[in-house]
C-alpha cells in the first residue's frame, strides 16, 4: 500500500538522518499519535489508518508493527524520485486521476526530443 509506505518513509526520515534513534523520539513526528495514541490536535486519522484495526489499540499495534521492518528494497529511492521530480508515487490509476485533477502530467516523460515524423520540415 502506497499510503502506508509513504507514512513509513516520512516517519523514518529523522532516523535515517541520524537525528534520533527511534521515530517516536522526533518531536514533530506523527508517530506517537499513530503508534501510541498520544493526543494531538493536528492529527486527523486517515481512512487507511482507521482500517488497520477495529479499535484504537489494534490500529496502534498494527502501525507499530509496520515499523519493525525496513521499507521494501528501492521504495525509499522511488519515493525520493517522485517527490524531487514533482511526480506521483502510487498506482497507474492514481497517477491518471491526479493528472486529470492537476491538469498536467504526473509521470516522468521519456528523455530527449521527440522523433520527427515523416514529412516534417527539418531545421538546422
Amino acid at each position: 500500500m502506497y499510503f502506508l509506505g509513504c507514512h513509513r518513509y516520512i516517519e523514518m526520515n529523522p532516523v535515517r538522518a541520524g537525528m534520533v534513534k527511534f521515530p517516536e523520539e522526533y518531536r514533530w513526528s506523527s508517530y506517537r499519535a499513530n503508534a501510541h495514541g498520544d493526543a494531538s490536535l493536528m492529527i486527523q486519522p486517515h481512512p487507511v489508518y482507521i482500517g488497520l484495526g477495529l479499535t484504537d489499540k489494534e490500529r496502534q499495534a498494527t502501525y507499530r508493527e509496520l515499523f519493525r521492518h525496513e521499507l521494501e528494497p528501492g521504495q525509499v529511492d522511488n519515493i525520493r524520485r517522485a517527490t524531487q521530480g514533482g511526480l506521483v508515487f502510487g498506482s497507474e490509476r492514481f497517477a491518471q486521476v491526479i493528472s486529470v485533477l492537476a491538469g498536467r502530467s504526473t509521470r516522468r516523460g521519456k528523455a530527449g526530443r521527440p522523433f520527427k515524423q515523416a514529412g516534417e520540415p527539418r531545421f538546422v
